[in-house]
């Protein structure tokens, strides 16, 4: 099964255009399954797997605390591969053709306030080139909304100080144009005047816009360090990750009475009810606050 697996991965890499960690989240899920209905069901071969051994699989995953999105991506995985074998003539019929998805919990995104947000764009010491360049990194993300892998993406090319925005490539090599405001512009620029060049002095064919003490491409595991190690510094209690900001970009623009459709497009959400999730952020606040303005609501 597991070279069916490549096959399946290398199809959806051609065709789809799937980022590298869709991808890499396909690989997992499938391994995963694989693995799960060999030590469990003894089943080794694509013709011989039967409805049942999904949903086993499914329900081994919720009894293990797997949380719904996770269950319910494992199961887009397999639905993709099983329709895969359908079209590569493996099966002549799709077990799990008429399978449902498992409903999926909404679970409010985490943000930070706005307070939090500004000690954590003040935190980096921007007297030291690592610093102007985490800020730099720090400022942009809040700025735009991105994906920390967008934000990584970016070349020398993709901000335009002059025009005051960013072109970055999002899910499915869709490309979108963002605005930012002065106050990140004004650090990216300072970044690249006066700390890239220190950095990619050995690698001066490097492209892309942030990097790391090496010179080359900033990873997304050096950059979520980088954040973690700023929030412990501050004593930021919340879970605080490179996602964080991207869920503060949209809650704060919510809450000050942005357009749901423009914040929907800055954030590259093909589904405006992806976005919508929001909203229900903002009202929340919005509850908090008349419960404790409001003379009468507390009686």
């Amino acid at each position: 099964m597991l070279d069916q697996i490549k096959q399946f991965l290398h199809y959806i890499s051609v065709e789809k255009g799937l980022s590298v960690n869709t991808l890499q989240s396909y690989e997992r899920d499938l391994t995963q399954f694989a693995l799960y209905i060999k030590e469990t069901f003894q089943v080794q071969e694509v013709q011989q797997i039967k409805k049942q051994h999904v949903t086993s699989y499914l329900l081994h995953g919720r009894q293990q605390g797997k949380a719904s999105a996770s269950i319910s991506r494992s199961l887009v995985a397999i639905r993709g591969f099983f329709q895969f074998l359908q079209i590569e003539r493996w099966i002549d019929k799709n077990p799990i053709q008429h399978l449902e998805m498992p409903k999926q919990e909404k679970r409010l995104p985490k943000a930070l306030s706005i307070e939090e947000v500004d000690r954590l764009l003040q935190a980096p010491d921007v007297k030291e080139k690592a610093g102007l360049r985490d800020k730099a990194m720090l400022e942009i993300l809040y700025a735009s909304g991105m994906r920390v892998t967008e934000l990584l993406d970016l070349n020398m090319d993709s901000v335009h100080t002059g025009m005051g925005f960013v072109r970055c490539i999002g899910k499915g090599s869709k490309e979108r144009i963002i605005p930012l405001g002065k106050i990140s512009l004004t650090c990216v620029h300072e970044y690249v005047e006066m700390a890239r060049p220190h950095f990619v002095r050995k690698q001066p064919q490097e492209d892309a816009l942030f990097v790391n003490q090496k010179g080359v491409r900033m990873t997304r595991q050096g950059f979520w360090k980088i954040i973690k190690k700023y929030g412990s510094e501050l004593g930021i209690k919340k879970e605080l990750t490179p996602h964080t900001l991207r869920h503060s970009f949209a809650t704060h623009l919510l809450e000050n009475g942005a357009d749901l459709r423009a914040v929907q497009e800055m954030l590259g959400h093909a589904d405006i009810s992806t976005t919508q999730i929001y909203t229900h952020v903002t009202k929340s606040k919005m509850k908090e606050i008349y419960d404790r303005a409001h003379p009468r609501a507390k009686k």
